[in-house]
């Protein structure tokens, strides 16, 4: 991902509150939430109904989750979680990710996911219709 982000970079956005519990001993929000921040993101676009990539005994799954830490996050306030569709494969999908405070980007990550049947516990391809969804989320210049 480039160096600069911004959350204008990102066509999906979720909010999340920063909670007290979250601190750690340093006084900032602790490197173990940022992960949850970014399952906010990913589960806002999984399971957004008007969407529909969930199919009947299908879920999806983490395979790969990389993060840079890039600023200190701090309490009290919110943060802005950005997504975006980087690639499709034949059964996962390439999140990239953002969580920004204000206009300030915290920390960027990828994460991959893959579809699962739930019968078989191995990975499913996409459907065309859900294959289409994931790519209409790509940026352009991506695709």
């Amino acid at each position: 991902m480039p160096d600069e982000l911004a959350i204008t970079d990102f066509p999906l956005r979720a909010q999340d509150k920063l909670r007290y519990g979250d601190t750690d001993r340093q006084g900032h929000i602790n490197n173990a939430v940022f992960s949850t921040f970014l399952e906010t993101g990913r589960v806002e676009l999984i399971y957004d109904r008007a969407r529909q990539l969930v199919g009947p005994g299908t879920s999806f799954v983490i395979a790969r989750l990389e993060m840079d830490f890039l600023s200190e996050l701090l309490w009290p306030g919110d943060v802005e979680i950005g997504t975006r569709v980087a690639s499709v494969g034949r059964s996962s999908v390439r999140l990239e990710q953002a969580i920004f405070q204000g206009e300030r980007c915290v920390a960027s990550g990828i994460t991959v996911m893959v579809q699962m049947d739930e019968a078989t516990r191995k990975s499913l391809p996409f459907s065309d219709a859900v294959r289409e969804r994931l790519l209409a989320l790509m940026p352009l210049s991506a695709g």
